[in-house]
């Protein structure tokens, strides 16, 4: 009797390290695997943000052309301006100098 319920002990020792190792076996796949994707997916986003940045950068360079050829316009119009109230005044002060000379 006694024999009986030895041989069924070991017999559930052996079963229960066998189910432990399959357990273990399995949760280490189930890593693996989790750790495959997840790197799959960092990966994939890890493309996405480049291209967005790339996108980005590139709209930011466009709108950077946009507005420095806008500040060279007005920049070129303001300095136009300068120039025509420059000689105008040149002229008035010449006219002065004449002026006063000859009165």
């Amino acid at each position: 009797m006694s024999s009986e319920t030895v041989r069924k002990i070991l017999l559930a020792e052996a079963q229960s390290d066998k189910k432990n190792s399959d357990a273990r076996r399995r949760s280490d796949e189930i890593i693996n695997n989790a750790e495959r994707y997840s790197s799959i997916a960092i990966q994939k986003k890890l493309g996405e943000a480049n291209t967005e940045l790339n996108r980005i950068r590139s709209e930011n360079a466009r709108k950077l052309e946009q507005y420095t050829g806008k500040a060279d316009d007005e920049c070129s119009k303001l300095i136009s301006e300068i120039e025509i109230n420059a000689v105008k005044n040149s002229d008035k002060a010449v006219d002065a100098v004449i002026n006063g000379f000859f009165t």
